[in-house]
């Protein structure tokens, strides 16, 4: 570890004392918390040292309250706070990168292919970034003031969701999933509560009376309650509703069960 030298075994027989270097953060838990094997890997013409790193999870605090948040294509996440992040730059990129990769396919040449695998790469970095950004803001929020984070589990949104065949791509494609375990991963590492709640009508419940009808939500982005009126930006409604159900989850599964007598 002093001398930031590793020792790999080839198949030409073992090479030792070869250097490596990372940022200070990395090397700091390379030395505290190294455990198992590490993976040889080589991407873009560099060779990276993937290391096993066992890192104790820090204790679960008592959430004073939660942040729900709701995720989407026009809108990638929305917080029940009013924080909105919006996707409008990710799907333009998205459609750029779908456009070039249909003139590259056109071609059908050896260098069409790889470039297009370097392409695919490319707008998969970009996307794990942007998710990065977004939960690490999240993350920092819930713990700054207390809260936990809570998502919708939209396991199998897949086979609930009927959409239209332009729609099929968009949705099969988006990083819905990425982004919830990045949210899982950030918080568990900063004691941060993390729950999944029930999606089902989220975007058609009024907070404030509880009526749900899908009249409810007139338009893709606007929130009108039928019942009392209360209206606003669907997806911030959709995070409001997400909130309360934490709120009742996280009761349900702290209170002890009797023991039988």
């Amino acid at each position: 570890m002093d001398a930031r030298t590793v020792s790999i075994w080839t198949v030409d027989g073992r090479l030792r004392g070869i250097r490596y270097t990372g940022s200070p953060d990395q090397l700091k838990t390379l030395a505290q918390f190294r455990k198992g094997e590490s993976d040889l890997v080589q991407r873009g013409g560099k060779w990276f040292l993937i290391a096993t790193c066992d890192i104790p999870d820090p204790e679960v605090h008592e959430p004073t309250d939660w942040i729900g948040v709701d995720r989407g294509i026009v809108n990638l996440a929305t917080t029940s706070d009013g924080a909105n992040y919006q996707g409008r730059r990710l799907s333009r990129y998205r459609r750029w990168q779908a456009r070039k990769r249909a003139e590259l396919q056109t071609k059908c040449t050896r260098s069409a292919t790889r470039r297009l695998a370097r392409r695919a790469k490319k707008e998969q970095r970009h996307a794990t970034h942007v998710n990065h950004r977004i939960s690490k803001e999240i993350v920092s929020v819930a713990q700054r003031t207390g809260r936990g984070i809570a998502v919708e589990q939209l396991d199998g949104i897949r086979d609930r969701v009927r959409l239209r065949r332009d729609q099929r791509g968009t949705l099969s494609s988006w990083p819905f999933h990425q982004l919830g375990q990045h949210l899982a991963y950030k918080a568990r590492r900063a004691g941060v509560p993390f729950l999944e709640v029930d999606p089902a009508y989220t975007s058609q419940r009024c907070p404030r009376c509880g009526h749900t009808e899908r009249a409810n939500r007139p338009a893709r982005d606007r929130f009108s309650c039928r019942r009392c009126g209360l209206a606003g930006p669907a997806d911030h409604v959709a995070g409001v509703n997400v909130r309360q159900r934490a709120r009742s989850a996280w009761v349900f599964v702290t209170t002890p069960v009797p023991a039988p007598a």
